[in-house]
């Protein structure tokens, strides 16, 4: 594998072992919720979530129909979403980064 791949293919390897413990986490909540047994809480969800998972935590939220009528949790979720575009969006397109320096420079000025 050329060397300009490793970081992608890290990347990749990331994101893919991420979104499988988030699934399972769904699963094993939703399973324990079934069971009254002891959960795994909102908190921990929401963090696997943040650092990649939002692809199965979705997924998992559609296909168990699991934390999809809390709607603290099912806002968080959404809101963790947006930020995770945000910050693709940020980083990806340069453009969007000057724009954004731009508005806060005018901003800055105007006090």
């Amino acid at each position: 594998m050329p060397d300009s791949l490793l970081p992608m293919a890290i990347a990749a390897a990331y994101l893919a072992l991420v979104n499988l413990v988030t699934y399972i986490l769904f699963a094993f909540d939703k399973r324990r919720a079934r069971v009254r047994g002891r959960r795994i809480s909102e908190s921990n969800l929401l963090l696997w979530s943040a650092v990649g998972g939002t692809p199965a935590a979705k997924l998992a939220q559609k296909r168990l129909r699991h934390k999809t009528v809390k709607q603290p949790f099912a806002r968080q979720l959404n809101a963790i979403i947006w930020v995770q575009i945000l910050i693709v969006v940020f980083i990806a397109f340069p453009q969007v980064r000057a724009l954004l320096w731009q508005a806060l420079t005018f901003v800055k000025g105007l006090f």
